[in-house]
């Protein structure tokens, strides 16, 4: 009975993923496009599948109608961006014609698909214009949010008809309008810590100049690079600075402990019949340990000032710690009382802890790891 259910379940799978393959449910969902892709797909891999040429002869012809409708409709309208919507329509028009053209099985069906590319070069004039009208119109209003929208306007442009008029120049300004610029200072670590974060600083730097993706609409600037661009105004002042940290804290522990272990074999006694037999005892051991713990630690801090008003807008503070640990130990006694582990600690030897340099680099790891999280997340919103 398990095996007839097990063969009926796949034989119903096999049923709906071949229903689904070949288009039929997106046909009787009234979706004609995406019936005649999926059919034309099915054909193109089993150029026979009688349900697939079904979806196909019934699809084909009101895909064109309903797309054909909506073209006129679109063209008898006053919509702001009807031609960009006529043109999307003509490119699913040519896009079923080269699909159905790459499958001999489709053209069995449908001998000649229509397609709409003599239209192309005026529609997409006509499309071009729109948006670039659109895009001065909206870069004229002179805030953040317009130039993004000129933007896009000026994006779809170029996508239209390359080089349209002046369209690359004016991406360029609408994107530098809607860009929010950022500069950002870094403040050195005081001379007196003997210490260069010039390491930390550089990767805050790599990262928000060529690795920091979460919004087009932001740039960074380091102060050299916003004297050098001349920069007409600054938005924003993203400050980084440590507020405290501390490098090679050290503390030694010493342990002394007696560990004891029962029923380890001590040796071996002859008996008066002669034979011999293990002798069974309590083995102890006195075994000191000595940890030495560096610590290195620091506060940083993540500033955002308004360029215009000074105000604060933004504050947060992180915190970063390394602990450097080298163990080591010895004994007096039986080592058959320590365990593996406390026998490799006696084998280890003092070592020299890294140099301050190297400390203060990883306890500024986990730092960047939370400033490049609250970077991203601050920023989103712009």
């Amino acid at each position: 009975m398990k095996k007839v259910y097990l063969f009926s379940s796949l034989l119903i799978i096999s049923f709906l993923l071949f229903d689904c393959t070949s288009g039929k449910k997106a046909l009787e969902q009234g979706d004609y496009y995406e019936a005649v892709i999926k059919a034309v797909n099915r054909l193109r891999q089993k150029p026979d599948h009688k349900k697939s040429k079904e979806t196909l002869r019934a699809g084909y012809p009101l895909a064109m109608r309903t797309l054909e409708q909506d073209i006129q409709n679109t063209l008898s309208g006053n919509g702001r961006y009807k031609y960009k919507t006529v043109l999307q329509k003509y490119n699913l028009v040519n896009n079923m014609y080269e699909e159905i053209r790459r499958s001999p099985g489709a053209l069995k069906v449908i001998p000649s698909p229509k397609n709409y590319y003599n239209e192309l070069p005026k529609i997409q004039d006509m499309a071009a214009e729109e948006s670039y009208r659109e895009g001065m119109s909206a870069l004229a209003k002179n805030t953040r949010e317009d130039a993004k929208q000129a933007y896009y306007n000026f994006m779809d442009v170029q996508s239209f008809v390359a080089g349209y008029k002046d369209v690359e120049n004016r991406i360029e300004e609408a994107l530098f309008q809607a860009t929010l610029k950022v500069v950002v200072e870094q403040i050195p670590v005081p001379t007196r810590y003997n210490l260069s974060a010039r390491f930390f600083q550089d990767k805050i730097e790599e990262y928000l100049h060529t690795h920091y993706k979460s919004n087009l609409f932001i740039r960074f600037y380091n102060p050299q690079e916003a004297e050098r661009e001349n920069l007409p105004y600054v938005d924003q002042y993203l400050r980084l600075q440590f507020d405290d940290f501390t490098v090679g804290e050290t503390h030694i522990f010493k342990n002394t402990e007696t560990f004891s272990k029962d029923s380890v074999k001590v040796g071996t006694a002859k008996l008066e019949d002669g034979t011999s037999v293990d002798v069974f005892n309590t083995v102890k051991a006195k075994m000191t340990t000595w940890k030495k713990e560096v610590i290195s630690k620091g506060l940083f801090s993540m500033r955002v000032y308004d360029a215009n008003s000074n105000a604060v807008l933004i504050h947060n503070k992180f915190n970063g710690e390394f602990v450097w640990v080298s163990q080591w130990g010895s004994y007096n006694g039986d080592e058959r009382a320590l365990t593996d582990n406390q026998i490799k600690i006696c084998n280890n030897e003092e070592v020299i802890p890294p140099p301050p340099q190297d400390l203060f680099i990883e306890f500024t790891r986990p730092i960047y790891d939370q400033l490049v999280s609250s970077v991203n997340s601050y920023y989103k919103r712009f």
